[in-house]
């Protein structure tokens, strides 16, 4: 999506909030949804950063309140994303995370950490030293004091940090420090000490960056004016093509946290249209007029066969035609309806009576509702299953589309959680649609044990919706969680290389796809398993 210039976010938002307490609710920031137009839209790979000040969103540590970042307002945060270069759009407030719905993707708060995902040419991590700032001040985590003699900011100190993104579509386009991955990673040793690099996958095909701190970061100390002259090596990125072993040094207390993530390319160009404006509105036009002659046949039937001498001010009664009335037709009754139109098959008086309203043929929050429906997405995680679940998408102009969802576990988090944010989770999607660019992203924390599917059944949903030429998926897991079942689907009690190769079967193959890649890693308190498919046809021909 592309940045544009857009007015300051209103003091007070249009809100819908729900009777349910606890049910999330939705803001929507009228103003920033004017003239958002998506067509210079290019880079649909995103940039992700998140960041942990506590392990556990109910043990926060320092001045930080039951709410942590959450207290934060919503004026602070925009503050912060003008540096990255996006606006927000819309809000879901729930008891345990806020998803903000953005210009270029979305952002979550929870009471103990961010997530901030971002594509195009945002700038990411030029937000960084203001959401640390932000954490320091704002919320009350323990910080380092601002020095502003020197121009320091006071900042939080991070308990993790993870940042990630794939190789770009269109490196050269991109500004600030994600110019290229040497870059981020030295604007990143330059904030935090013993960060950890990697390039996983293919040097000259499809590949993911990732940087990783271990627990309780350290801050990097702000350099003297003599260190500032010296040009000293960064971080070494590690090239990871094979199953590799990092022991931990302690159990990890955020056991349990899992991310599936679903990166697709090459959408089929037909179906791909049912993220454009056009298109979409055509099928909102249609489910409109179907809905209305739905209510119309309902009220006929409701009526009934109305004799003449009981409705004087009809004139006559109203008869149906359907097999439960067969009584012919006489002078003395006659369907009022049939009256309206010369062809009441058609019901073209209802439809030239009824106004389309605007906001089905124009972007926005209505027709991102529309498209989230008839596309499947709303069906990832129904309301059958999760009936407080709540789904926020925008469609733009003239193509694009970017929705998030906030999904409450049913009946609250599971007996034993430490974790308050364990009651809630999320997914979030944004697609680019143009053929010469086509990019759709999927990704969630809700875990298999709660959603009650197996990884590679989430994963043929989301495919069936994008139809995607090739794809990867990244499965992102703390060790802790293999013990209870995570997003993989199954448990074990190893947390070796057996334990992991284990959980990866259910993804050993994906209808209509071959795995052309896997990797598997163990990094420092988290399994991390990437495969990379592609079409069957595809693979023969490229084969």
């Amino acid at each position: 999506m592309v940045n544009v210039e857009i007015p300051e976010i209103p003091k007070h938002y249009t809100a819908s909030p729900s009777s349910h307490i606890g049910t999330p609710h939705l803001t929507i920031n009228k103003e920033a949804t004017i003239d958002l137009d998506s067509s210079n839209a290019f880079e649909g790979p995103e940039k992700l950063l998140e960041v942990w000040f506590s392990a556990s969103a109910t043990d926060l540590p320092g001045q930080a309140g039951p709410l942590g970042l959450k207290a934060v307002s919503a004026d602070t945060w925009k503050e912060m994303l003008d540096l990255v270069n996006c606006k927000v759009l819309s809000v879901i407030e729930s008891e345990h995370v806020d998803a903000y719905l953005l210009s270029e993707s979305s952002m979550f708060v929870f009471p103990h950490k961010v997530i901030l995902k971002t594509c195009g040419t945002t700038t990411l991590l030029w937000g960084l030293p203001r959401l640390l700032e932000i954490a320091a001040l704002d919320a009350g985590f323990p910080h380092v004091t601002a020095q502003p003699l020197r121009g320091v900011p006071a900042a939080a100190t991070p308990y993790r940090v993870f940042y990630s993104r794939k190789n770009f579509l269109y490196p050269d386009q991109q500004r600030g420090p994600h110019r290229s991955w040497r870059d981020e990673v030295r604007y990143l040793d330059q904030r935090f000490q013993g960060g950890s690099a990697y390039m996983i996958g293919k040097m000259n095909g499809e590949h993911w960056y990732l940087y990783i701190t271990g627990p309780d970061t350290r801050l990097t100390p702000p350099p003297s004016p003599e260190r500032e002259l010296l040009d000293l090596p960064g971080t070494e990125t590690k090239f990871m093509s094979y199953p590799t072993r990092m022991l931990r040094e302690r159990p990890m207390d955020e056991d349990g946290d899992e991310t599936l993530e679903i990166l697709m390319t090459d959408l089929e160009e037909q179906n791909a249209r049912q993220f454009y404006l056009e298109d979409a509105s055509a099928v909102a036009e249609g489910r409109f007029f179907q809905k209305a002659r739905d209510a119309r046949k309902g009220a006929v039937q409701s009526l009934g066969a109305i004799p003449e001498e009981k409705s004087e001010s009809l004139g006559g009664s109203t008869v149906l035609n359907s097999g439960a009335n067969t009584r012919p037709q006489s002078e003395d009754s006659f369907d009022v309806f049939e009256q309206t139109s010369s062809d009441h098959s058609g019901f073209n008086s209802d439809n030239d009576d009824l106004m389309f309203p605007e906001e089905l043929t124009t972007e926005g929050h209505t027709l991102g509702t529309v498209v989230s429906e008839t596309c499947g997405l709303a069906d990832v995680y129904p309301t059958s299953k999760y009936p407080d679940a709540r789904i926020d998408a925008y469609l733009f102009t003239p193509c694009g589309f970017s929705a998030n969802g906030v999904v409450p576990a049913p009946g609250g988090a599971l007996n034993g959680s430490k974790k308050g944010s364990d009651a809630t989770h999320y997914f979030t999607v944004h697609v680019t649609p143009e053929p010469n660019c086509s990019y759709a992203s999927f990704e969630t924390n809700v875990p298999a044990r709660q959603s009650g599917r197996e990884t590679v059944e989430v994963v043929e949903h989301v495919v069936g919706i994008f139809k995607p030429g090739r794809f990867s998926v990244t499965i992102f897991e703390a060790k802790g969680s293999e013990q209870v079942g995570g997003i993989g689907g199954g448990g074990g009690g190893d947390v070796g290389s057996a334990a992991i190769t284990a959980k990866s079967k259910g993804m050993e193959s994906i209808t209509g796809y071959k795995r052309v890649d896997r990797i598997v890693h163990d990094l420092d308190g988290y399994d991390l398993r990437v495969s990379v498919w592609l079409l069957c046809w595809l693979f023969f021909e490229e084969g």
